[in-house]
């Protein structure tokens, strides 16, 4: 008599810690290599509404102004980015996906001209939002209670979506944000419609 095979309670987490530390790892050797080339990788950020630009959409979370920039997105990048990849991996992805893409694309339309935005805070943003969110459209008590506990941990932080520090890309904040609740919205498992009585 054979059963269907069970995957381990721990593979999700093996699985969601090697993503987001390998992910955090090649955000750190983008930046050895940029400090070797002396900060040239950083032109490939988002360039507001010019053409060459929109390369950066692709590029700019992968990129740091320097080791204090990527010190402080490390650990919220750890900690949410686990968090999103503990509900699965496909699902991981889709959401950072969007959040990556929403986020530069936003930045691109509205920053300012002869600017360059980078930073993988725009995933920090769009993780949080999306935590905060996705029980409630998905309507599932375990991830409205985390979301919860984020809210309460990094709530503070969204404050950063608004006009600030000079240098500081509120924009890529913003939109990544936007990204966060698109993602929650789309990838909200769909309910079957009530079957129609039969007669």
């Amino acid at each position: 008599m054979s059963v269907p095979a069970t995957r381990p309670a721990q593979e999700p987490v093996r699985d969601a810690a090697t993503l987001v530390g390998g992910f955090v790892a090649l955000l750190w050797v983008l930046e050895i290599v940029d400090t070797v080339l002396g900060g040239s990788l950083d032109q490939y950020g988002v360039r507001p509404r010019s053409d060459e630009g929109l390369l950066g959409i692709l590029f700019a979370p992968l990129l740091h102004g320097g080791f204090g920039h990527l010190v402080s997105n490390t650990l919220p990048l750890l900690v949410l980015g686990f968090l999103v990849a503990l509900s699965g991996i496909g699902q991981a992805l889709a959401a950072t996906g969007i959040v990556w893409l929403v986020g530069g694309a936003g930045t691109w339309l509205v920053a300012p001209s002869s600017t360059v935005h980078i930073g993988a805070s725009v995933l920090v943003f769009g993780f949080i939002t999306y935590l905060v969110l996705r029980g409630w459209f998905a309507r599932r008590f375990g991830q409205i209670a985390l979301g919860v506990l984020v809210l309460l941990v990094y709530g503070g932080a969204l404050w950063g979506v608004l006009p600030g520090d000079p240098g500081i890309s509120w924009q890529g904040h913003l939109f990544g944000a936007v990204g966060g609740v698109v993602a929650a919205v789309v990838l909200a498992p769909r309910r079957a419609a009530p079957a129609a009585p039969a007669y």
